[in-house]
């Protein structure tokens, strides 16, 4: 089972607006395995490539998250605006994702991990942008964290904290955390954490 290339024409772009991200359409014509094809109009936001990373302190079992505020969760009938999340921003261009890693986490935990080992990678939402997200787990001193991070030029403000890695994950069993990419990042913790160790010694080693 894996994903692979479609039989499309694709024509485009148009663009629709330019906002915070660009918004462009396309027209395209799918074929189908059975000979038919289908014609589609398809609007999408240009998301690109970013980063997310779960700051993790192996010495006393803690995960790193932040809380910021987001408009989306706002205005969801719960009211879920300040948002437990991880680490997670834009890869500039040019710029090398595992770098781009470490400049997130210094920006929005106020802490630099002193290794990062990649986890996962995923496309959040593909029927509305083509963001790509690439997941690393950050080693980093939890006892080192600021109040307050974020890079204040894009008028960004975190708070970051830390919690129990066992805490962590039963907030996301009973549902009081709803972003996508700490469920993921958390899940995959929970699914690798007996050989976490194991991982983190072989990087520091191909580091070395």
């Amino acid at each position: 089972m894996e994903d692979r290339p479609a039989r499309v024409d694709v024509e485009g772009p148009e663009l629709l607006a330019e906002g915070f991200r660009p918004y462009e359409r396309y027209r395209l014509v799918l074929h189908h395995d059975d000979g038919t094809s289908d014609a589609q109009v398809r609007d999408i936001v240009r998301g690109g490539r970013v980063v997310g990373v779960l700051g993790y302190d192996p010495g006393r079992d803690l995960v790193v998250l932040i809380r910021q505020f987001r408009l989306t969760a706002h205005l969801l009938p719960e009211r879920r605006g300040e948002m437990v999340e991880i680490v997670a921003g834009l890869v500039e261009a040019g710029e090398d994702p595992e770098a781009a890693a470490v400049r997130e986490c210094i920006e929005e935990t106020g802490v630099e991990p002193r290794l990062v080992l990649p986890m996962l990678s995923f496309t959040p939402t593909p029927g509305v942008t083509d963001e790509f997200a690439l997941m690393y787990l950050g080693i980093l001193d939890a006892g080192a964290l600021p109040a307050r991070a974020g890079a204040r030029a894009e008028t960004e403000m975190t708070q970051p904290f830390a919690v129990p890695v066992d805490e962590a994950l039963a907030a996301i069993a009973q549902g009081r955390c709803i972003n996508g990419f700490l469920i993921l990042a958390l899940q995959w913790l929970a699914l690798n954490r007996a050989r976490l160790p194991q991982l983190i010694a072989a990087a520091q080693e191909e580091r070395s």
